[in-house]
């Protein structure tokens, strides 16, 4: 019989070898070069021991699976082989089949060995992406916690329980791909028969496919009774999202389950018997199957829906009590919230107190700056060179400088590739030339000067700016560094080739004045590429073959790749899930970055799954930090605090919950040096710890619902809150939670918090505010809960109630009306004198300009019932105070504040004063400033125009009292060239918050 590879020449068959074997060899050395590429790059880290362990892990689950897999087939094909009829008798169907096996039988060997070699190489492939399953399966510990039915330890289920149902998977896929391909080749060598007298199988057919059948069988006993285990991770069908066994789970499934893994036992045995033993055909093992299948629908289908719907519907809570404050319990113990401190806050002041004006702790430091909305204010007012930029969301941390404590919004001047002109975009420039950032630039985080702009203390390129005798910046750097350069980014997205032999410096370092200083690098980081293997190596691993082209080269060069803090802590440590928001912080006078790792699982018994991402999800994900995978996890441990150098990319891990068995076990795999314990996190750096964004985002959506702890009330779920839409996205998004310095109720000092405002399931009031911090390194958990019958307005509330104030809502929608937009900062809530304050900055931004940047215009304020509208944080402050002492209505019912908008006009009413004509007259000329700076694009000179406005219209102001006072009319229309479409509100904030 001639095949189609036979009707191929000589000379062709040899083309399609030599291809083919070339084809291999390609794809062999690629993935050699890739190994190798990254053993240097581990290398350079110090990790070798993970990329090591991880490469042998795979490769040892790889060959295991894939010749385990591959022999079961194997061997199952070669008995069917061998197990073949010696004589087939005479029929169409046999004969139809002769030209098949003259094809195959002479070289069965190759073609079993063929086949079984391809599935075994898909299972391995499969197999050695569940290495991470391995080494918790191998290197787990106690948890020293049992589960509430079987009393087994948790550890079962985090370590061991997913690698067994795996194996399980395994096994099945073995049997099942056994079966068919011996079913297969029975057919084909005629041990089975559709047509013809006698026998459809023969005996040896028959025993070899029945003892595959049992093996199946009895892989589904094993399920069975694994199932039972995994009844504690199902869901409970009688309440909504969560999970853990319930009472039909265990009062029916469980039985049910054991009771089919005792039937599969019988039925795999009966399977054996009575297709070899007695009857010798398969009618009573199809019998035993029909049984299995009835009992596997009846037992394990039918009574238990049975149950669901005649026991448990009609009274649920009963029922499904006990088995709800296990999933209370497990949840709580899960994601760390169990020790979390509750606090009973009235917020029954509703009247501003004068406290508000002498508070020394936290109304000094309210955040006026929000890190989502001046990034472009520090770009643009520090950037120096088109190329650089700040991150689009900026950091938010603490220093201590001259003996006091205060928050700082923080940032590093990095290069963005994409702003480069096309000339320095060139390979040599983009990688050689542009290598590096400079500066760690920092503002008080309540603190404006020269018309609304931040207050920078550190990281100065320029010269020092004023605004008439104002200061924008400090005279020294406040906050120095000893090492200013950042090589390793959030957007370092490009390889960098540094390092020289002699002669000049090659590297773009900073302007000075106005020449531009260049710079060598000196550090530790980077990878030798001096060599030519290491050049080749590298020009096939970045598919670049400038590295062989190219000059720049010589003996001392380095690669330095990999360089964004998150991607590089998450390829040294790739079984961690990396916090969303990396910071920067100056430690010992260096650049580093702070990582925050997460150790996680999906099967802790009694644990509500969440989604990851869509509990991570808010107003500003995406927009400066990283959007979480989707997975979904039930158990989350703040575990890792890692470290990442600026300027030579060291990552330094270290544990900050030593307990954690998670954490352990991943220790332990990797030779039990990889973290640093806990003792050895420098003071320095604790200093510089914060409570973690994502982990509080999880714990926060998980206290919505698990602040109730007692099961009747949960199953009620009256009680339940959610995270508030942000006021300040237009409520499209969740609200994202705010660091604040402040000290809440119920603490002894000032503290670095993370802080978020819930409020009732589907109703807008205030119905808590969570926070979390630190207190001596170790995390605190703090829910401040208001009475169920509370009338504190919540966040939307509050700010349609501000933004609804008269002038406000005329500053407002003037500004929307013109060249400029208004841009709400963060809402702050905060605990204070007895009721709930609110804070939020008002900033104006040009539409009319590209390169146009926020600054502070306006501070909204809300205490209980009144509302304010000022040029700063004090005189809002005031505002309230005083609107509460003269006994006025709630604002919006009130006269405005100062800053009001005057009504000027072209002339005045016979009997009106001298003064009232002057004031009008200045303030048609600051109006015609304004105009005039909005369209020469000089942001300095638009912010002084504005201040001019305001005090031109506070003089208007002060002049119509005078001229009232006087009996005079006041003017009832606008001077000619008064502020119309294009006009902006009053002058913007510059001074810092009450101290």
């Amino acid at each position: 019989m001639r095949t189609p590879l036979s009707r191929v020449s000589r000379r062709g068959r040899v083309t399609l070898v030599v291809l083919a074997v070339l084809l291999v060899l390609i794809a062999v050395t690629d993935r050699a070069f890739d190994i190798w590429a990254d053993w240097l790059w581990f290398d350079e880290t110090g990790y070798t021991d993970v990329y090591s362990g991880i490469l042998t892990t795979r490769a040892l689950l790889l060959a295991t699976f894939g010749l385990g897999v591959g022999l079961i087939v194997a061997v199952n094909l070669w008995l069917a082989y061998r197990m073949r009829p010696l004589l087939r008798p005479h029929s169409a169907e046999q004969h139809a089949l002769d030209r098949y096996r003259m094809f195959l039988l002479p070289r069965m060997g190759t073609w079993i060995a063929l086949i079984a070699g391809l599935i075994g190489l898909f299972a391995g492939i499969a197999a050695q992406n569940r290495w991470q399953q391995w080494l918790l399966f191998t290197n787990g510990g106690s948890f020293g916690v049992r589960d509430p039915h079987f009393g087994v330890d948790v550890s079962f289920y985090i370590f061991e329980y997913p690698f067994y149902r795996y194996l399980l998977g395994v096994g099945f896929f073995a049997v099942v791909v056994s079966l068919l391909g011996a079913l297969g080749l029975h057919y084909l060598l005629g041990g089975v028969r559709l047509q013809g007298a006698g026998d459809r199988m023969t005996p040896a057919a028959r025993a070899h496919l029945t003892a595959l059948v049992a093996a199946f069988v009895l892989l589904k006993a094993a399920a069975y009774f694994l199932d039972r285990r995994g009844l504690l991770l199902g869901s409970n069908p009688s309440v909504d999202n969560l999970n853990g066994a319930s009472y039909t789970a265990i009062s029916a499934l469980l039985p049910a389950k054991e009771i089919l893994a005792w039937i599969s036992l019988v039925v795999a045995v009966a399977i054996l018997v009575f297709s070899n033993a007695f009857a010798r055909n398969l009618v009573w093992p199809g019998v035993a199957l029909a049984l299995l299948g009835i009992s596997a629908v009846v037992i394990g289908g039918i009574i238990p829906a049975g149950v669901q719907s005649f026991t448990v519907k009609p009274s649920p809570r009963e029922k499904e009590s006990p088995y709800i404050q296990y999933s209370i319990n497990g949840t709580r113990a899960a994601y760390g919230i169990t020790d979390v401190k509750t606090e009973q806050y009235k917020a029954d002041v509703t009247v501003p107190p004068g406290e508000l004006l002498t508070d020394t702790t936290t109304v000094p430091n309210v955040r006026l700056l929000d890190p989502a909305v001046v990034n472009d204010t520090y770009t643009q007012k520090q950037q120096v060179r088109g190329f650089y930029e700040f991150a689009e969301k900026l950091d938010i941390d603490r220093y201590e400088v001259g003996g006091k404590t205060q928050d700082y919004v923080v940032g590093v001047r990095e290069i963005n590739y994409n702003k480069l002109s096309a000339t320095q975009s060139n390979w040599q420039n983009k990688h050689t030339v542009f290598t590096h950032g400079y500066g760690f630039v920092a503002a008080p985080a309540n603190r404006l000067v020269c018309g609304g702009l931040p207050y920078f203390v550190s990281g100065f390129l320029g010269e020092q700016q004023t605004q008439g005798t104002e200061e924008c910046q400090s005279a020294t750097e406040q906050i120095p560094t000893s090492q200013p350069r950042v090589y390793y980014g959030e957007q370092m997205s490009e390889y960098a080739i540094v390092g020289k032999t002699g002669g000049n410096d090659s590297e773009f370092d900073r302007p000075s004045g106005n020449t531009d200083q260049y710079f060598t690098y000196d550090g530790k980081g980077g990878i030798d590429v001096g060599s030519m293997s290491r050049r080749i190596l590298y020009a096939t691993h970045l598919r670049e073959t400038n590295f062989l082209l190219s000059s720049v080269f010589n003996e001392n060069s380095k690669l330095m790749y990999v360089r964004e803090p998150r991607a590089r802590v998450e390829k040294v440590a790739p079984f961690l899930t990396i916090d969303g928001d990396p910071y920067p912080a100056v430690v010992n006078g260096r650049v580093l970055w702070i990582v925050d790792g997460y150790t996680t699982a999906s099967t802790y018994p009694y644990s509500t799954k969440v989604d990851l991402r869509g509990a991570t999800t808010d107003a500003t994900t995406g927009e400066g930090t990283f959007a979480q995978q989707r997975q979904d996890i039930n158990y989350l441990r703040n575990s890792v605090k890692a470290t990442v150098d600026a300027y030579d990319g060291t990552v330094t891990l270290y544990s900050f919950d030593d307990s954690d068995p998670v954490l352990r076990a991943w220790n332990k795999a990797f030779g039990g040096k990889l973290v640093k314990p806990s003792s050895q996190i420098p003071r320095e750096l604790t200093d510089h710890l914060r409570y973690p964004v994502d982990q509080f985002k999880v714990q926060r959506d998980l206290l919505s619902r698990f602040h109730v702890t007692a099961p009747n009330e949960f199953f009620s779920q009256q009680d339940f809150w959610q995270v508030p839409a942000d006021p300040a996205n237009n409520g499209q998004e969740k609200q994202p939670p705010y660091y604040v310095l402040a000290k809440m109720p119920q603490q002894d000092d000032l503290n670095f918090q993370l802080t978020a405002a819930v409020v009732p399931r589907n109703r807008a009031n205030l119905a808590a505010l969570v926070s979390g911090y630190y207190v001596d390194g170790k995390p605190v958990l703090q829910v401040y809960e208001l009475p169920d019958n509370t009338n504190i307005q919540g966040p939307a509330q509050v700010h349609q109630k501000m933004v609804n104030q008269d002038q406000a809502r005329q500053d407002i929608t003037l500004l929307e009306s013109s060249d400029s937009r208004p841009v709400f900062g963060n809402l702050l809530s905060l605990p204070i004198a007895g009721g709930m304050l609110y804070v939020q900055p008002l900033y104006i931004r040009s539409t009319s300009q590209d390169n146009s940047f926020p600054f502070l215009n306006k501070v909204l304020v809300n205490f209980g019932d009144y509302a304010a509208y000022a040029n700063t944080l004090q005189a809002g402050l005031e505002g309230l105070v005083t609107q509460a002492n003269n006994g006025r209505p709630p604002a919006g019912q009130a006269q405005p504040p100062s800053g009001t908008q005057p009504p000027p006009s072209n002339g005045t009413q016979p009997g009106a004063n001298q003064a009232l004509v002057t004031a009008a007259a200045n303030v048609q000329t600051a109006i015609a400033e304004v105009r005039a700076a909005q369209q020469s694009g000089d942001f300095e000179r638009y912010g002084r125009a504005l201040k001019q406005l305001d005090e031109a219209m506070k003089a208007f102001e002060e002049a119509q009292k005078a001229a009232a006072a006087a009996g005079s009319a006041t003017p009832s229309t606008p001077p000619s060239g008064s502020p119309g479409a294009s006009a902006p509100p009053s002058a913007p904030a510059s001074s810092a918050p009450p101290g």
